[in-house]
């Protein structure tokens, strides 16, 4: 019965991450794509207030305003490419070239991640059972969020022990309240 369960939810929440994951970023994707077109029409609509939002916008970084009316008059009357892409980064804050990555990539990724990490704590019942299945899939799920934890800081420069006894803490507050709300759906149901 647990194995069941165990796939059932491991199924379930690998095709929830990833149609989650591959919503977000399509819809992401979608929000920078619409922003870049509205942009593209103030442009072509009022050239003249987008001179001076880009003037004030590289006045802001410290250009010499008549250094920055140039330079904002030049790429809006003769680059409008050139005008849409520095409103995205400047005003808008992406980068039009990269519209948050595929969605299919992060759905695929998503579904693969959680798939692993719900096998873990599946794998002991695979062997054993009762009491021995459930203490080695705690400690085995307790040293995959460890090293986890720990396996990000060779990205985040944080210090491992500190990032795994994090990921840890909250494995354990996840799997505690997953638990609680077993025990009371349980009692509930009897």
């Amino acid at each position: 019965m647990i194995v069941v369960a165990g796939l059932a939810g491991l199924v379930a929440g690998s095709l929830s991450m990833a149609l989650g994951e591959y919503l977000s970023v399509q819809s992401a994707r979608e929000l920078f794509a619409n922003e870049l077109k509205i942009e593209a029409g103030q442009l072509a609509a009022s050239p003249d207030a987008e001179v001076a939002e880009l003037r004030d916008i590289y006045e802001g970084k410290g250009v010499p305003t008549e250094m920055a009316a140039e330079l904002a008059e030049y790429m809006v009357r003769n680059d409008s490419q050139l005008a849409l892409d520095t409103m995205a980064r400047e005003e808008l804050g992406f980068d039009p070239n990269e519209l948050g990555g595929s969605a299919w990539i992060a759905a695929g990724t998503s579904l693969v991640l959680f798939a692993l990490g719900a096998s873990v704590p599946l794998l002991p019942f695979l062997v054993t059972s009762g009491q021995v299945a459930l203490i080695v899939a705690a400690g085995l799920s307790g040293a995959a969020l460890f090293g986890l934890g720990a396996a990000i800081t060779r990205l985040t420069g944080v210090h491992p022990l500190r990032s795994g006894l994090r990921q840890l803490a909250f494995g354990a507050a996840a799997a505690s309240i997953t638990y609680g709300i077993g025990v009371l759906v349980g009692a509930a149901v009897r």
